[in-house]
C-alpha cells in the first residue's frame, strides 16, 4: 500500500467531489439514507462499477447498497454500515474497513489485499473466493462467514473470531493462528516437507 499511496497520494476524496453516473456521491448517499429509513422519496444506492477509489465513506450507511464491481481501492469505509450490501467483485486493495458492520455483506470474489479490517463485524458475510493477502483482520468477527476458496496468505488474524466458520479449502499460508478463536477440532495444515 505504501507504493500505491506514493504514486496516487494518500489524501481521501470527499463524497461531494466524486460523481457517479452524473450525480454527486453525497447526493446518492442522502437519497440512500432515506431509502434505508423507508422514506418513499429515497432511492437505493447503485454504485455498481463505480470508481470510488480513495473516497472517504467513513461512517456512511450503505446498508443494502449495490456496489458490485466498484473500485474502492484505498477508500475509507471505517465505521461504515455495510449490512447486506453487495460488494462482490470489488477492488478494495488497501481500503480501511476498521470497525465496519459487514453483517451478511457479499464480498464474494473481492480483492481485499492489504485492507485494514480490524474490529469489523463479518458475521455471516460471504467472502467466498475473496483475496485477503496481507490484510489486517485482527480482532475481526468471521463467525458463520462463508470463506470457501478465500486466500488469507500472510494476513493478520490475531484474536480473530473464526468459531463456527468452515475453513476447509481456505488458504491460510503464512498466517499466525495462535491467538485466533478457531472452530473446534480444527487443525491447520502443516507445509509439506521439502524434498531433497
Amino acid at each position: 500500500m505504501g507504493i500505491l499511496n506514493a504514486i496516487k497520494g494518500s489524501k481521501l476524496r470527499s463524497p461531494g467531489s466524486v460523481r457517479h453516473k452524473g450525480a454527486k456521491v453525497s447526493n446518492i448517499l442522502a437519497a440512500h439514507a432515506k431509502f434505508v429509513r423507508g422514506d418513499a422519496t429515497g432511492k437505493r444506492a447503485d454504485f455498481s462499477g463505480a470508481d470510488l477509489s480513495r473516497i472517504d465513506l467513513s461512517g456512511a450507511n450503505l446498508t443494502l447498497a449495490d456496489c458490485g464491481g466498484a473500485n474502492l481501492e484505498g477508500a475509507s469505509l471505517r465505521d461504515a454500515r455495510l449490512t447486506t450490501a453487495d460488494l462482490s467483485g470489488c477492488r478494495l486493495r488497501g481500503a480501511d474497513l476498521r470497525r465496519a458492520d459487514c453483517t451478511e455483506t457479499n464480498f464474494s470474489g473481492a480483492d481485499l489485499t492489504e485492507a485494514r479490517i480490524g474490529g469489523a463485524e463479518l458475521f455471516r458475510a460471504n467472502l467466498s473466493g475473496a483475496v485477503l493477502r496481507r490484510a489486517d483482520c485482527g480482532v475481526t468477527n468471521f463467525r458463520e462467514a462463508d470463506v470457501a476458496g478465500a486466500i488469507f496468505d500472510g494476513a493478520n488474524l490475531k484474536a480473530a473470531i473464526l468459531r463456527e466458520t468452515k475453513l476447509d479449502g481456505v488458504d491460510l499460508s503464512h498466517v499466525d493462528l495462535s491467538t485466533a478463536l478457531l472452530p473446534r477440532n480444527f487443525a491447520a495444515k502443516q507445509p509439506a516437507p521439502k524434498s531433497e
